[in-house]
């Protein structure tokens, strides 16, 4: 996968990505990350890129033109098609089934805004799609451009030493993963429940599915859809509120 990132601080998110899994997956060719500077393609000896908003009010807007030529010398860099996406407060929430589907496109070209944002008319243009990663507002787009690199990357095949963790996380089914536990056994914070040393791997599965139900419903009512549950996961959820008390 090939992802170009247009920003102004393009180094951020290489930075961002020589460590952990995405380090990992650059390093075995499964991911090609490429920035790229509009200040580079900003005319004039001060190389601008940013004006004063038309209407007044506070803050800069990123200009058209800088931007644009940096999106077509990203797309031009390689012939496979690509989606532009550009980071904003004010698009889709960034979710991991958006994550799955994002992860099996051949190339992104992310944008990431600065100031106030960046002119409409090259959103309009230029944009596929806007993704936001919550409701709350940035400096720019970098950290959110970051994210959106980590989470498709560690879905690449072999990027990640066991696949099956990607199964088992958090939303992985549309649920909030299970706790888990480690060395030792006893310790003066608790003891590590008694099925997950059991060896039975059929009750760990159904006591691990319980948590995770238990949890969605406790934590992220909004993910869960009761109605929908089929009989066995109802009477799993039904034991774990009996269980809370």
């Amino acid at each position: 996968m090939r992802i170009d990132v247009v920003s102004l601080f393009p180094d951020f998110i290489a930075q961002c990505a020589a460590f952990g899994v995405t380090g990992r997956a650059v390093e075995r060719g499964l991911l090609w990350l490429h920035g790229w500077n509009p200040r580079d393609y900003a005319e004039g000896n001060y190389r601008k890129v940013d004006d004063r908003p038309f209407g007044g009010g506070p803050g800069m807007v990123m200009l058209i033109d800088p931007l644009r030529n940096a999106l077509q010398a990203a797309r031009q860099a390689d012939p496979a098609p690509s989606r532009t996406i550009y980071l904003s407060p004010q698009g889709r929430p960034l979710t991991q089934s958006r994550v799955r589907e994002l992860a099996g496109e051949q190339r992104l070209v992310l944008l990431c805004g600065r100031y106030e944002g960046i002119d409409e008319r090259l959103v309009a243009a230029e944009v596929d799609e806007e993704i936001s990663i919550g409701d709350y507002v940035l400096s720019g787009g970098e950290l959110a451009a970051a994210v959106l690199v980590d989470a498709v990357t560690r879905l690449q095949e072999g990027a990640l030493n066991d696949a099956e963790s990607a199964q088992q996380d958090s939303f992985g089914d549309g649920l909030l993963d299970c706790p888990h536990y480690t060395r030792p056994v006893e310790h003066e914070l608790g003891a590590v429940p008694e099925v997950l040393l059991s060896g039975n791997h059929a009750h760990i599965a159904a006591w691990r599915r319980m948590q995770s139900l238990g949890r969605t419903s406790q934590r992220r009512p909004d993910l869960l859809d009761e109605q929908a549950l089929s009989k066995a996961d109802r009477k799993l959820l039904e034991q774990w509120r009996v269980e809370q008390g």
